[in-house]
């Protein structure tokens, strides 16, 4: 295998990863978490969240994102040379829609709004607090959408990188 080759194989994988995650979180953790009255909802997120930016949780959410965003810019340094190819423009596009919707997404969006719910009184839970979380889930839903997409360009690299 080439280094582009690996470079690519292994931004799959990382993507697959974020993928799973988010698809998890939109289809098992969202209807679930759309049951819970207020105070549980609020609860329940102040656990999550602890466990998700601690130890593991944050290796794994850092490993991910990461991965996700430096491997495509280290797989377009390596093709340069081939920079009309279809693995070059794939892996191009595929960095743009995890920067956009991954990184964006998180650091403009989600972390500011993970500290807003994190602010609420379970035992008095904001007016409209019903709205703050429908952004969270359709925060969630476009980092779906985002890594699935990103996930596909990036197979999508690596099988034209292969060639027929």
């Amino acid at each position: 295998m080439t280094a582009e080759e690996w470079v690519l194989a292994v931004t799959v994988f990382f993507s697959g990863l974020a993928s799973g995650l988010l698809g998890m979180l939109c289809t098992i953790m969202r209807p679930m978490l759309a049951e819970m009255d207020g105070p549980g909802f609020r609860g329940f997120m102040e656990a999550f969240l602890r466990f998700a930016d601690a130890s593991w949780g944050r290796v794994y959410n850092l490993g991910w994102s990461l991965v996700m965003f430096l491997g495509p810019i280290v797989a377009l340094v390596l093709l340069l040379d081939d920079a009309g190819s279809a693995s070059f423009v794939l892996t191009a596009v595929g960095l743009v829609v995890v920067f956009v919707g991954v990184i964006v997404v998180s650091n403009v969006w989600k972390t500011p709004h993970y500290k807003v719910m994190l602010a609420w009184d379970p035992e008095a839970m904001p007016r409209g607090w019903q709205a703050g979380r429908a952004k969270y889930f359709a925060i969630n839903w476009i980092q779906l959408l985002a890594t699935w997409a990103s996930f596909a360009l990036f197979i999508a690299a690596l099988v034209a990188l292969k060639g027929p």
